[in-house]
């Protein structure tokens, strides 16, 4: 019989995480399968995180792929107002740990009308934002807009795009990857993370496993720099931007 106690907890920032990280790793995320699920662990831990907001150091950290590296813990990460209410529900009522992603650089930049009333968007399922045969563009986050805005661009030149929400970063919704791949056989992926071990080469991997044979050309990633997030004044040379997404789609369209 497993014990449901739902805990809450909530960070100031992503990179404060670290001296917590051994328990929630070898602790927290092992639970249920250590006690063989007689145990689990309802936890919700709410971080907020990402770059362009002109925070500190450490502040703007994006480390996602630490936490996407370890079964037994979900990550989810909402880009608007409906999917962060519907995910932080479907969070508090899993009776795994959750890592709850709060991108920093989406507060309060625009509206959306969230219902009242109780619901839950399914952890695990990714979201089809704009549909498009030319090429899929994935992105989380605080980069969704950011895609967004660079396939509208490439619309005007005649490039229709895919646009992929992840929404969860674990467990990655394989199946509509692979669905708009097929379909396209052009990919960009879009991370704010460093470029070094970031959860796009996850997604390229599902991309390889599931959809190599529909690839018409290498995939492209459009990340954030192998450096430290910079302070103030450098931090937009870091982000990736529309027009360093657009870069990619025509590279990849132009192969």
């Amino acid at each position: 019989m497993s014990i449901y106690v739902s805990e809450f907890a909530h960070l100031q920032f992503l990179g404060f995480i670290y001296p917590a990280y051994e328990q929630i790793m070898t602790h927290a995320a092992r639970m249920r399968a250590r006690t063989r699920g007689h145990f689990t662990v309802p936890l919700v831990i709410r971080a907020p995180y990402g770059a362009g907001v002109r925070a500190p150091e450490i502040h703007s950290d994006s480390m996602e792929a630490l936490f996407t590296h370890m079964p037994g813990i979900k990550v989810v990460c909402p880009a608007s107002p409906y999917d962060a209410k519907g995910l932080l529900i479907a969070a508090i009522e899993d009776p795994d740990p959750v890592l709850f992603l709060e991108p920093m650089r989406s507060y309060r930049a625009f509206r959306e009308d969230v219902p009242e009333g109780k619901y839950a968007i399914e952890i695990g399922k990714g979201k089809k934002l704009r549909e498009g045969d030319d090429v899929t563009v994935i992105a989380w986050g605080a980069m969704v807009p950011v895609a967004m805005k660079a396939a509208e661009e490439a619309a005007k030149k005649g490039i229709d795009a895919d646009v992929i929400d992840l929404r969860t970063l674990y467990p990655l919704d394989k199946d509509i990857i692979a669905e708009s791949v097929q379909k396209t056989g052009r990919t960009v992926i879009v991370q704010e993370a460093h470029a070094t071990g970031g959860l796009a080469n996850d997604i390229l991997a599902v991309i390889n496993d599931t959809s190599f044979f529909y690839q018409k050309a290498p995939v492209e990633r459009v990340t954030g720099f192998d450096v430290p997030v910079p302070f103030f004044a450098y931090e937009d040379d870091y982000l990736p931007t529309p027009a360093r997404v657009l870069h990619a789609i025509e590279k990849v369209m132009n192969f």
